[in-house]
């Protein structure tokens, strides 16, 4: 199997289920620490978490594609993603239940996702991997986002925290 046949994804779970981002998108995975609150932002926003000064957009995916919230772990992680949108380029931390592994599938043995039978809009599916026992769910993280939403994160990441 050559590069240019191959995915390599960081493979994640949420629930029972085991999703997947590519891994050029990952520039980090953290132990989870709670982030810190910022005010008025939608109910999935978490806060900011400091990566090496800088403050970062954190959201709950849990709540963003529609799952029940979940009290963090000892395995809960912070995927820090960064993200191309709109010409621009958008750092994101994504709480995750557990990070799985890193792993590459063939391109060939990517489908494409069904339109029924998933509890989201299959809009933010790449596509799917058949696995004995499963599926591994390869999400669109850019795609999860509006161009709306990803501004209001961002500028919700610049509001004063103050007291």
């Amino acid at each position: 199997m050559t590069a240019t046949n191959e995915l390599q994804v960081v493979e994640f779970g949420m629930g029972g289920d085991v999703f997947a981002v590519p891994v050029a998108i990952v520039r980090e995975i953290l132990d989870y620490a709670p982030p810190s609150p910022v005010p008025n932002g939608p109910a999935y926003f978490l806060g900011l978490t400091d990566v090496r000064g800088q403050g970062v957009a954190t959201l709950d995916l849990r709540r963003r594609l529609g799952f029940p919230p979940a009290e963090a772990s000892l395995a809960t992680r912070i995927l820090i993603l960064d993200l191309a949108q709109q010409g621009s380029a958008l750092t994101l931390g994504v709480v995750v239940d557990r990070v799985l592994s890193v792993t590459s599938f063939e391109t060939s043995a990517i489908e494409t996702p069904p339109e029924i039978g998933v509890a989201w809009s299959s809009d933010y599916l790449l596509g799917v991997v058949r696995r004995e026992g499963g599926f591994v769910l390869l999400v669109d993280i850019a795609a999860i986002f509006t161009g709306t939403e990803a501004a209001s994160l961002a500028l919700s990441a610049l509001a004063p925290t103050g007291t």
